[in-house]
């Protein structure tokens, strides 16, 4: 007897705290599911609050609203299984999954694992659960985990392969960082294999606050095999054939994996098994095979990221339009078409705003920029304001030589004139500085870093010049980033004839620097015997030290490294410690 185990993975885009708009979508996943005579539907993690709700815990009607609404959503599963994510109630919370099945509850279970490090804090709300149950439905053995879970190289899984499981459902809310899809491939391939069963891996996707979630959901059989993979960074119902008896029959002769397992079991958690159906033979029509091409191209991916997460933090927070400064420059080119892509040229409002520092091809460039990309560019010259500003202050400056005020007076300028045009009309706007220079500094508060998102902000300079070449080369309409914009040198034109190099080292020799110092935790001592020049590395430690006030003052945006700025990276201001040298 062939046993044919239909599952379909709602790979859904949540809204944190729309429960209601959330549990529509919900349903209507399922509605989809049913039709299509799936024996599962799977939601991902938190798929009724949108992960992560944060201090939404805390509210009771936040959690009362959540659990009434998993209910109707269990209600809602006439003849089919459902799992969804939720926060279960009780004397603590917990990260859960409700499984349920013909209109009724069958049973929760609790995240066991729970993460505590870099964007993730869940060890502040959730308590852990203790039991790894297996569910036999439909005649299939089916363990479930939440995100973590899995990761645990011997954890729930390992419970649940002793107590019969042969398919595990894992839904999660992982959010991306450049190379995470590989990453996630070879994990749950490995899972697979290390244990002898088929492993499901469910993402959700979509944007919410400086996370991007990138689906790019998948299922591995016993043998490592990647038997179907879903799109990454769009909304989809991957709906999946699984034949488990051929798919767990997959490693055989292969020697058996090494895996150190725990004498005891029960150190992990409890096992259980709950029968929730029995096999029928279906006369279902065969699906079509679901995709499994991998991941994209890494500048792609990132591209997409950027893309997916200007877009829904806008159209999440209720914003229509995008506002942009356009210097001329390939950091707010590289933001502007990031922000056409993600919101249409319609939306988008580009403003260009010469000094008497301003090169000629800096309005020519912008120009060029929104002619191609088809959106509305505004000119509005700052000397009248400048010119303003230094006549205000010439009384007080007397006798002192111009310095760094002057230059960013032009910056704040720039910056007042962004958000008043902001407040006139509500639209949001989006600021232009990339990581190699937040890293540094190199940055005006309440001058260029005005604004509401920060679109490139975990964005390393080298790798905006690689996105501009790959969005010419692959994006519709192509080649929309004027080659002299990439070309020329790069300039916040605050004074005559100044260059970025003037104070920063070159953004090839600086932006390694800054990985390993900032991504990757390297000392002093270590970057040097990794052969970086000694003073480049002193000035960064320094610059990146001395500038932690500037980067808590800026606006959220997209990450894309697997260490941003931000809860990422949780540095005190006043901080007297100083590496040695």
């Amino acid at each position: 007897m062939t046993r044919i185990f239909r599952l379909s993975m709602a790979q859904m885009n949540p809204t944190v705290g729309d429960i209601k708009g959330n549990t529509a979508k919900i349903i209507q996943y399922l509605e989809q599911a049913r039709e299509l005579e799936a024996d599962m539907v799977a939601f991902p993690e938190l798929a009724i609050t949108g992960y992560p709700p944060e201090d939404l815990l805390f509210k009771t009607s936040f959690l009362k609203d959540n659990v009434a609404a998993m209910e109707h959503v269990v209600a809602a599963s006439k003849g089919i299984a459902v799992v969804v994510g939720y926060v279960k109630m009780g004397t603590d919370i917990s990260n859960a999954a409700a499984l349920g099945y013909d209109g009724k509850l069958i049973d929760v279970y609790e995240k066991m694992y729970l993460p505590n490090y870099g964007v993730f804090d869940e060890d502040r709300y959730f308590r852990s659960g203790t039991v790894c149950p297996v569910y036999v439905v439909n005649g299939v053995s089916v363990g479930l985990g939440i995100c973590e879970d899995i990761w645990a190289p011997v954890g729930p899984i390992t419970v649940q392969k002793k107590a019969g499981a042969e398919l595990i459902v894992n839904i999660n809310a992982s959010p991306f960082h450049a190379g995470k899809g590989a990453e996630r491939a070879e994990l749950i391939s490995t899972r697979a294999a290390d244990n002898g069963l088929i492993v499901a891996y469910l993402n959700c996707i979509g944007g919410q606050d400086e996370l991007v979630f990138d689906g790019d959901s998948m299922v591995s059989d016993a043998g490592r095999k990647m038997v179907a993979r879903g799109p990454a960074f769009e909304e989809s119902l991957m709906t999946v054939d699984l034949d488990i008896d051929e798919l767990l029959r997959s490693r055989s002769g292969e020697p058996s994996p090494v895996v150190e397992t725990p004498t005891n079991l029960q150190e992990i958690g409890e096992s259980k098994t709950v029968h929730v159906s029995d096999y029928l033979p279906q006369d279902r029509k065969p699906l079509e095979h679901v995709r499994s091409d991998g991941s994209l191209d890494p500048v792609e991916e990132v591209y997409r990221a950027l893309v997916m997460g200007t877009r829904d933090y806008l159209v999440k927070t209720g914003f229509s339009k995008a506002l942009i400064g356009l210097s001329g420059g390939i950091d707010s080119a590289l933001t502007t078409t990031v922000a056409v892509d993600a919101l249409g040229p319609e939306n988008v409002v580009g403003v260009a705003m010469p000094s008497r520092f301003s090169s000629e091809g800096s309005i020519s460039d912008s120009q060029e920029l929104a002619d191609n990309l088809g959106m509305e560019l505004w000119e509005v010259p700052i000397e009248p304001a400048h010119t303003a500003f230094a006549d205000m202050l010439e009384s007080h400056f007397q006798g002192t030589q111009p310095n760094v005020a002057e230059e960013n007076v032009q910056a704040r300028i720039r910056g007042n004139i962004l958000m008043t045009i902001s407040n006139k009309f509500g639209w949001m706007v989006l600021t232009t500085g990339n990581k190699s220079e937040m890293a540094m500094g190199y940055a005006t508060l309440y001058g260029d870093m005005a604004g509401g998102f920060a679109v490139i902000k975990d964005v390393p300079k080298t790798l905006v010049y690689q996105l501009c070449e790959w969005r010419n080369q692959h994006g519709e309409p192509s080649s929309v980033i004027p080659q002299a914009v990439i070309n020329k040198p790069p300039s916040a034109e605050l004074r005559e004839d100044q260059l970025d190099q003037d104070t920063l080292p070159a953004y090839e020799v600086l932006d390694p620097v800054i990985k390993a110092y900032v991504e990757d935790d390297y000392s002093y001592q270590d970057m040097v015997a990794m052969g970086f020049d000694s003073a480049v590395v002193s000035q960064v430690i320094a610059f990146v030290d001395r500038n932690e006030y500037k980067r808590r003052q800026a606006p959220p945006g997209v990450k894309i490294t697997h260490r941003a700025f931000g809860k990422d990276r949780r540095l005190p201001i006043v901080n007297r410690y100083k590496q040695q040298e």
